[in-house]
């Protein structure tokens, strides 16, 4: 039975991109050692880290002054290495989810965060509109894909102070202005590459802006200097996001990310409406591409458990809610073929014919 990957990640990859990156941990580049074992400093890595840097430039569009680094600790640590870089006295942050909650925590211990708007009290189920971002603020943070909630923002904001962007969930989906943003950033393991690396593009004329001293590792001039070989980088998952690049380009770069996206999230939600036992959970000018979320009608709430052994016995993997949502996640990443999602309805119009 073929199986379908709908994990919100590590999530999944391209099955070339996961061939290639397992031969290289058995015999990188002819060498007769494993990727896993050669040094980074090895005269065969860096056109790794170099062509790596340059394809998300390329797919992305980066304008001139920007740099692209790789760094560890996930986009968790870039919570507090944002601020520490970028917040002088105060930064402005918009609360749409788990990870932008832990990310204005973060944030206060270096200054004044002022929340512009939040949709807690609705459960994260709508992006908040209509709100005012202060004008002396040093930045103002999005979270642009939530992926526990299934809400995204879709479009580059317009704001009158720098952005700066959590993207783990939804780069290389769409194309984005990058010149709007002082930085973006996002752990890997959703649409770049496989767990373990962390993506900051960031804009360097911002850097060294703040009074405070920073911490050596902590400080973004650093990785940028030394083109994220400051010290030992996540080669493996460097080498995979690579791959996953290579990839992206080959089947036609973002505009292509988008259409498929698009493609695959309309024939999930037009399934969630039509159906008779399901429904969405978030507000449908806001639903995401990414992280699609629904549960049992009311009246149907006893059929959730038995709806997730079927699914899962028809081969739908990772399909289950977020505990603080419950219901169902089907997480649609860059690799999830329409097929995947169409196997996804069928289940779904299967288990209606028979209840």
């Amino acid at each position: 039975m073929k199986k379908y990957n709908f994990n919100a990640g590590p999530s999944i990859l391209p099955r070339e991109v996961i061939e290639a990156t397992a031969q290289a941990c058995l015999d990188f580049n002819g060498s007769g050692l494993s990727l896993m074992e050669i040094s980074h400093r090895a005269k065969d890595f860096q056109p790794v880290m170099d062509e790596a840097v340059a394809l998300m430039k390329e797919l992305l569009d980066i304008p001139e002054g920007y740099a692209v680094i790789f760094l560890g600790g996930g986009a968790s640590l870039q919570f507090c290495q944002v601020p520490y870089n970028f917040l002088e006295k105060k930064a402005a942050y918009l609360n749409t989810g788990v990870w932008a909650k832990k990310a204005i925590k973060e944030a206060k211990l270096f200054g004044e965060v002022v929340e512009v708007a939040s949709s807690a009290e609705s459960t994260y189920t709508f992006i908040p509109k209509g709100y005012t971002v202060p004008a002396d603020a040093d930045y103002f943070h999005i979270t642009t894909n939530n992926t526990i909630y299934g809400t995204e923002i879709r479009k580059d904001p317009d704001s009158p102070v720098p952005l700066v962007a959590d993207m783990s969930s939804d780069i290389l989906s769409r194309p984005i202005d990058v010149s709007k943003y002082n930085c973006i950033y996002g752990g890997a393991q959703k649409n770049l590459s496989m767990a373990g690396v962390t993506f900051v593009i960031v804009k360097e004329d911002a850097l060294g802006k703040v009074s405070r001293p920073i911490p050596t590792m902590l400080d973004y001039r650093t990785h940028v200097e030394k083109g994220s070989m400051f010290n030992t980088p996540p080669v493996v998952p460097v080498y995979c996001a690579l791959q996953n690049l290579k990839w992206v380009k080959k089947m036609g770069g973002v505009e292509a990310m988008d259409r498929r996206a698009n493609e695959r999230a309309c024939i999930l939600y037009d399934e969630i409406d039509r159906n008779k036992l399901f429904r969405g959970t978030v507000e449908a000018e806001d639903r995401s591409v990414m992280n699609i979320c629904f549960v049992m009608k009311d009246e149907y709430k006893d059929l959730e458990a038995d709806f997730m052994k079927f699914a899962t016995d028809h081969g739908m993997v990772g399909v289950k809610g977020h505990r603080s949502v419950g219901g169902f996640r089907a997480s649609c990443y860059n690799a999830m073929s329409v097929e995947g999602v169409q196997a996804l309805v069928a289940c779904m119009q299967e288990f209606e014919r028979v209840h």
